[in-house]
């Protein structure tokens, strides 16, 4: 199930930084094959890409180092960029909280004074809606002026708030920059693997009991449709990115073909909490919440302001994602020119 995006034409030089994450991987990877970027394209990150890329050149940075920012500086005055898209953040929580921090917070810190520093046109950030939070009081559906609460359940999203928060300010400091961030829903295909994915990976899934939850997804194609409307935007402001349409959590499990095992919370959170010491649960037991409470995230915004029409609903994300599963378990189709790269987030 392929849909078709249109191009956007770019003649600014753009710069990606983490190659190495799943969105700033697919989206380097997009731009690098498209003809209609006339502009140069520069990948800047720790590690060069394991993916080939035909036009795209490489600088190494290192968003934790302390010269990290006139680093960045430097790259961007060479290279004369206009559009900077800032994906360097990991989706899955990482057991180093300490690393996570100083990626996401301290790095985001050099990302925007290297920016505000060459007087960059356009800042592109690659946020969560996971920021928002899952809560009993949340509305049926979360708009871009409900403040975000997920620091409420974590550190990992404590800092990626304060990312975003750092990015905001630079638009307030200097207004004719454009700053986007973008709030982007559970990603679902058949190469992204996060800790989500790998959840509803399990032959038996753990939900927790008296809760059915309506959650929603957006397909990978259309996360890269809306980074590619970002850097053509003339907008400044958060946007949420989302599909349309909503499944239970119970149904999503059964379209999956796994077993759902719903278990009270203070079992699950014991459960879910040894496991992750183990490294064996996808996710600590301050995500709970996400699979407890309503978080569903409107997004119109995005529709009326960037022109973002997904191409897949939620329930289509899903099955290009139980569909990439089947082929990498098909007997007949396990060798390696019939499995999709999977990218790690």
């Amino acid at each position: 199930m392929t849909k078709a995006h249109n191009r956007f034409p770019n003649t600014n030089n753009i710069l990606v930084t983490g190659s190495g994450s799943f969105t700033g991987g697919k989206l380097l990877q997009a731009l690098d094959r498209d003809p209609s970027i006339t502009g140069t394209i520069i990948a800047a990150d720790l590690e060069r890409p394991r993916f080939p890329l035909n036009r795209t050149r490489f600088y190494k940075l290192n968003l934790m180092g302390k010269s990290a920012d006139s680093d960045l500086y430097t790259i961007l005055k060479k290279e004369a960029i206009k559009t900077v898209i800032h994906a360097a953040f990991p989706i899955s929580p990482p057991k180093k909280l300490d690393f996570a921090h100083e990626l996401i917070s301290i790095g985001t810190m050099y990302v925007v004074n290297a920016c505000t520093a060459a007087n960059i046109k356009r800042l592109v950030v690659l946020s969560t809606a996971d920021v928002y939070g899952a809560f009993p009081d949340n509305p049926n559906f979360l708009t871009e002026n409900h403040p975000p609460r997920g620091n409420r359940l974590s550190q990992f999203l404590r800092d990626k708030i304060d990312a975003e928060n750092q990015a905001l300010h630079a638009h307030r400091t200097l207004p004719h920059m454009t700053v986007v961030i973008l709030r982007i829903c559970t990603i679902l295909g058949p190469t992204v693997e996060t800790y989500k994915t790998r959840y509803l990976r399990r032959e038996v899934v753990p939900t927790i009991l008296g809760y059915d939850p309506l959650v929603q997804f957006v397909q990978e194609e259309d996360v890269i449709a809306a980074c590619r409307l970002a850097m053509e935007s003339d907008q400044s402001g958060i946007y949420n990115i989302a599909a349309p349409g909503v499944l239970s959590l119970s149904d999503v499990i059964t379209i999956c073909g796994k077993t759902n095992l719903p278990l009270p919370k203070a079992v699950l959170k014991t459960i879910a909490q040894t496991l992750w010491y183990l490294d064996l649960s996808p996710a600590p037991s301050t995500h709970l919440n996400f699979i407890q409470y309503l978080w569903l995230v409107d997004g119109e915004k995005a529709t009326r302001e960037l022109g973002f029409k997904p191409q897949f609903s939620s329930k289509e994300a899903l099955l290009s994602f139980v569909g990439g599963e089947k082929l990498r378990a098909s007997p007949i189709l396990r060798s390696a020119a019939y499995q999709p790269a999977t990218h790690k987030a």
